[in-house]
């Protein structure tokens, strides 16, 4: 069937072979979302954010001062501290050539630590420092401790940035210097662990993610755990030179460093380059957030979630983003394979020769204890040489299917986080919720054996800028915010579906029908509650009455009318007319929000508009709008008045004689009785 001509693109596109989702199936604008909002004039550079679902407050990073607000209503503020740059520090700022505007302290490092307190540290005017941050009894206050921040945050606020924090030990990413041209990734503490300064562990890099996975709690034989870096650099193995590229790279977390050869740098540092293929030919996928879901039956099959942007070659390029999805066990067969080493031309080729017992990049383990290296200062310095010259892997890391989960095209995504969803069949779903650069948030999906979809779009914010944090509470509270202003929603609201059949089509997995209750709500258990996520099969909904009866419009032949079809979500559309299928041609016209039509006298009947819905092959149709159009023909009318026209003149020519004869008679008659009188 020819269906869904409405000007509109299709809801599915094409890119290099993958189907993809480009639409979302519902686009709901700012004043449309329902949402929890906090907004102060003065609290622009807001730079950072913490969940603290332990105490129910969300701590917020600005400049120049930190802020708490209730986790159940952000719209509350709870507590307030000042934390300023002084003014020698923003005139020495300023005296060393940055603009004004920077130079203030832009708090963008929030921690949790054990014992309840937090590390906060800021940009404090390209001087950067550190103090702890306690809430106590509903007030919020720093000790004043004032540590450096100097490879614990950026000096200049705009820099991208990567820190985690385990218990008390703080893994950072980020420039050490004024001129950020020493960029490291290290371990903070007693001993603390850097990157060696060499142009192949780190080529002019953009720290994106720290995460860290805990292979000790799950693993049999006393795996330590593992932390992985995610970054974009040039590709020191591309004769070009420099060639932007996405990295994973991995470290063991106890590394302690070499005891001579790689003193307090780290042993373990291996790296790989990270793909993601989407995007027009020739463009690099650029690696922009990540997020880890731990599997606690098996650690290594947890998988990373990650949101690339394109990064076209010519100006002229559209722009596309992507979410790619990579297990653990892949990740560490590319890192235990073989290495890459630079020749004496400077080209990288394979290396080929004898590697070093125990293996460069791997973690201690109780095997390795029981041989007696129990920590990496126990590694020859044969080892270490070996490690501090092939740190780079010749295999490439790709996503579990070989292709992107979900894949938009002008759009850039920023920020993800994964909430996995139990449905009632067992199964379990990863809802990606993901943070554009217009201010949006998509809720998507990659189902078996189907591309990924995108389930809605939420316009969060009225100024279209970049969401640069997300934060998911355990009960599905979702903190999002940009630079000026944050957003609190229900992650797993069901309001905004009204019917039975476009809450079991929308197969969202947050949601399903309530029988009872007779509205979509979140997963209940209970067995009047229904959905079917794989086919999206409405026939168990209740028969709906018609909720509103045609509407009467007269339409003259020949002269072109607009009959609007606003459906309430972005699906393509399809029209009817008296139950046929209408395509378009001379005198019909289907467009994105209605049709145009030029009626002739044998277009009156019945206009109904549908969205159309295809689901593993099946059409699902839902009425939007119906028109009852009667048509009207001005040149019958014409004649028809003509013909009246006429008639009414005969009819007065008539009358006129009819009255003078009439006249005539009575004086006639009146004449003759005078004569008769006479």
């Amino acid at each position: 069937e020819n269906m869904c001509r409405n000007g509109m693109l299709e809801a599915s596109m094409v890119f290099q072979g993958f189907a993809v989702y480009s639409i979302p199936r519902r686009t709901v604008p700012f004043n449309h979302v329902k949402s929890k909002r906090f907004q102060e004039s003065d609290a622009s550079g807001l730079s950072s954010l913490l969940l603290r679902d332990d105490i129910g407050q969300l701590v917020v990073g600005a400049r120049g001062k930190i802020l708490t607000l209730r986790s159940d209503d952000i719209s509350k503020k709870t507590g307030e501290v000042q934390w300023t740059a002084s003014p020698a520090d923003k005139a020495q700022c300023q005296m060393k050539g940055k603009k004004s505007e920077d130079c203030h302290n832009f708090i963008k490092v929030l921690h949790s630590m054990n014992g309840g307190r937090m590390l906060a540290c800021g940009t404090n005017a390209f001087s950067p420092s550190c103090d702890y941050l306690t809430i106590a009894n509903g007030k919020v206050s720093l000790l004043g401790k004032e540590l450096s921040g100097k490879g614990k945050v950026p000096f200049d606020p705009n820099q991208r940035f990567a820190s985690l924090m385990d218990k008390s030990t703080l893994f950072s990413a980020t420039t050490s210097n004024f001129l950020s041209t020493d960029v490291v990734f290290q371990k903070h503490g007693a001993i603390p662990v850097r990157t060696e300064m060499k142009r192949s562990w780190l080529n002019e890099p953009t720290m994106i993610s720290i995460n860290l996975l805990e292979a000790s709690k799950y693993s049999d034989n006393g795996e330590d755990d593992q932390v992985f870096l995610f970054m974009t650099e040039n590709a020191v193995e591309d004769w070009r030179g420099n060639l932007p590229v996405s990295r994973i790279a991995r470290v063991c977390k106890s590394d302690l460093g070499g005891r001579r050869t790689l003193q307090q740098r780290w042993t373990s540092f291996v790296k790989a380059r990270l793909d993601c293929p989407f995007g027009d030919a020739g463009s690099s996928a650029l690696v922009q957030d990540v997020f880890l879901l731990q599997n606690q039956s098996n650690w290594k099959e947890s998988i990373f979630y990650a949101t690339f942007t394109s990064n076209p070659q010519h100006s002229g390029a559209v722009s596309h983003s992507a979410v790619c999805a990579y297990r653990l066990s892949d990740i560490s067969t590319v890192l235990s394979g073989r290495f890459l080493t630079e020749t004496e031309t400077g080209s990288w080729v394979r290396f080929t020769g004898d590697e070093p017992s125990p293996r460069p990049g791997s973690c201690i383990n109780d095997e390795a204890r029981a041989a007696g290296r129990r920590t990496s200062l126990n590694l020859s310095n044969q080892h270490l040489m070996f490690a501090r010259n092939h740190s780079l892997m010749e295999g490439v890391v790709t996503p579990i299917t070989g292709k992107p989960l979900l894949v938009q095209s002008s759009t850039k995504f920023t920020k993800i986080v994964i909430d996995q969803v139990s449905a009632p069949d067992g199964q379990r779903h990863q809802m990606m919720l993901i943070g554009t650069e217009s201010g949006s948030l998509l809720k998507a999906v990659k189902p078996q054996d189907e591309e990924g979809r995108v389930i809605e779009e939420l316009q969060l914010f009225e100024d279209p800028l970049p969401v640069q944090f997300i934060e998911l509470s355990q009960t599905g509270q979702l903190y999002s915010g940009t630079r000026n202003a944050l957003a609190q929603i229900d992650a797993r609201d069901c309001g905004r579906y009204l019917s039975c059949d476009d809450c079991i089509l929308a197969r969202d997995p947050y949601c399903g029908w309530d029988q009872i209750r007779g509205n979509c709500a979140p997963a209940a258990g209970a067995s009047s509650w229904f959905q079917s996520l794989r086919d999206g099969d409405p026939s168990m909904c209740p028969p709906s009455l018609p909720t509103k009866l045609p509407e009467a419009v007269v339409l003259t032949i020949n002269s072109a009318h607009f009959l609007p079809c606003r459906p309430d979500t972005n699906l393509p559309t399809s029209w009817r007319f008296s139950e046929n299928i209408l395509n378009p041609g001379p005198r019909h016209t289907p467009i994105s929000q209605g049709l145009i039509t030029i009626p002739s006298a044998t277009d009156a009947g019945l206009y109904t508009c549908e969205t159309v819905e295809n689901i593993r092959g099946k059409m699902h149709r839902r009425r939007v709008i119906q028109y009852l159009v009667q048509v009207q023909d001005p040149s019958i009318n014409a004649r028809k008045l003509k013909a009246a026209g006429i008639a009414l003149i005969v009819f007065l020519v008539f009358l006129l004689i009819g009255l003078c004869l009439l006249f005539i008679h009575r004086k006639w008659k009146k004449r003759n009785s005078e004569i008769s009188s006479v």
